[in-house]
């Protein structure tokens, strides 16, 4: 229950039909599809942009993605192309460019493989490395594409809105059917049942990591059909400008359908009367009603620190039980000279040199190089390297400020040094670089320990342990990677629609 002065507050207030807490992208969603429909939204953001990890700096003329800017969901056709649906919502459109290689890894034993947009050409390369292992490569993503069919075959929205799963079942019940099929099964099981070369199989273990921070057998085999399916179908388009144009866009589409936003509004309390949500505190103490609360927080946020920890709904504690925090990362924000990069060089790129260290902290090493495909993003004759790798706040706490600096600048020669095999004459070639570890994520994203999301504690039967966007407490939803289906961009995107979409099941709008 408020206090009476929140009480008094909360009477003068403004009335809003939903309130957003956090601008990531599931939050942008959610609240661009219920403006769309009339409603009465606010979203309330900590930092001076929106996007979240999807968001954007600038330094010395360089423009930095905050997160990886590997992005599905621009595709033109099908129903998985969320990020370009949320945007045509909202009357506003982003340019992309297409990449022609998901990715270029780089792996133990010399294993070079290399993605290609164009499926068959991918399978042949990956078939070439693998001889023996033709018809279970095969198998395996042609299984892959099976449940990216379903999903692309239907209307992504609300799971908790019995209408339209009573819709979507009548139109295409085999699609229906093939979901229930796969909803509880993991991607390890199904690579097992085709391929036996352990290399391979560790391969397919490293293709889950790299977005679900887990090996094959924790990923949940829906999510891979989504990845492993369209980045060959919608494929992998770049935001011209840079991934923070896209939070951009949709504020702007959130705007103009009437929704507002405040920035440098962080929220401290989830505001409660009988136990229902009905408002949010900013830090200053303002509060603000309404009929439905939105928390694009992780859970760990939601149910710790906007509401009282010693209140935790039964369900939260049991999903806790199931569920943790996964690593942060450390990242390397770099602006190097174009002479650095050999002519062919791929705009994203793998590097692990140890099988056993994949999921080590600094094991795996993530590489974007946006300027190969917007060069407008850095001054003339220079490319931006984003380097990211695990890492856990654990490692960076109780430090000195003049350790904490050594043990960045220290970290940050490791991982060029190790980048030197793909890009020699990196070190020399640098013209800038900023190091950011878990503290900065944690500082700037809000996100607890700086975890890029929840990750199973132990194998679960696929995305049956993931809840939906409803919670125990009335008038309160999630939205975003702790809720179904889980990271990423896209995810988060279905993550929204599906909010949206329940939440104005609920207001009859």
């Amino acid at each position: 229950m408020p206090d009476l002065a929140g009480a008094s507050q909360m009477t003068n207030s403004p009335e809003f039909d939903v309130i957003v807490i956090g601008s990531g992208i599931g939050g942008l969603v959610t609240a661009t599809q219920l403006a769309a429909k009339g409603a009465k939204v606010l979203v309330l953001e900590r930092y001076l942009i929106p996007g979240g990890s999807a968001g954007y700096f600038q330094r010395q003329g360089y423009r930095f993605d905050v997160g990886a800017s590997m992005i599905f969901g621009f595709g033109t056709k099908g129903t998985t192309n969320l990020l370009t649906r949320a945007l045509e919502s909202v009357n506003v459109s982003l340019e992309t460019i297409p990449d022609p290689v998901q990715i270029h890894y780089h792996l133990p034993q010399g294993l070079e493989v290399k993605v290609h947009r164009n499926y068959e050409k991918f399978l042949q390369e990956l078939i070439s490395r693998f001889p023996d292992q033709y018809r279970g490569i095969r198998k395996f993503y042609n299984e892959c594409w099976q449940v990216f069919d379903c999903l692309n075959s239907i209307e992504l929205l609300s799971l908790e809105e019995p209408k339209y799963l009573a819709r979507v079942f009548f139109q295409n019940p085999t699609a229906c059917l093939g979901l229930v099929k796969y909803l509880p099964q993991n991607v390890g099981d199904l690579a097992r049942r085709y391929i036996s070369d352990r290399t391979l199989l560790k391969f397919i273990d490293l293709e889950c990591y790299i977005w679900s921070v887990v090996p094959a057998n924790l990923t949940p085999t829906i999510n891979a059909g989504m990845v492993f399916a369209d980045r060959h179908y919608g494929g992998i388009n770049y935001p011209k400008g840079g991934v923070g144009q896209i939070a951009q866009k949709l504020v702007e589409g959130l705007q103009q359908a009437g929704g507002e936003i405040q920035y440098r509004s962080r929220v401290t309390r989830i505001v409660t009367e009988k136990g229902r949500a009905v408002g949010v505190e900013l830090a200053g103490g303002k509060i603000y009603r309404a009929k439905r609360i939105v928390s694009n927080a992780t859970r760990w946020d939601t149910f710790e620190k906007l509401l009282p920890a010693e209140e935790m709904p039964e369900g939260e504690k049991k999903w806790q039980q199931r569920y943790q925090k996964s690593p942060s990362f450390l990242s390397l924000h770099l602006g190097v000279k174009a002479e650095v990069l050999p002519v062919g060089t791929e705009c994203h790129h793998i590097l692990l040199e140890d099988w056993e260290q994949m999921e080590s902290p600094m094991g795996t090493i993530f590489v974007s190089i946006p300027t190969l495909l917007d060069p407008d993003l850095a001054p003339p004759g220079y490319h931006i390297l984003h380097t990211f790798t695990p890492s856990w706040l654990a490692d960076w706490q109780d430090l000195s400020h003049k350790d904490y600096e050594e043990k960045k600048e220290a970290v940050a020669g490791q991982i060029i040094e190790r980048l030197e095999k793909i890009f020699p004459g990196l070190d020399a070639g640098l013209d800038y670089m900023e190091v950011g570890t878990p503290k900065t994520h944690r500082r700037f994203l809000g996100r607890d320990d700086g975890s890029y999301g929840p990750i199973p504690r132990r194998k679960l039967r696929g995305l049956l342990g993931m809840p939906f966007n409803r919670t125990e407490i009335p008038g309160l939803y999630c939205v975003g990677d702790s809720t179904f289906p889980g990271q990423g961009l896209n995810a988060v995107a279905f993550s929204g629609f599906a909010c949206a979409h329940r939440i104005a099941a609920d207001l009859s709008i």
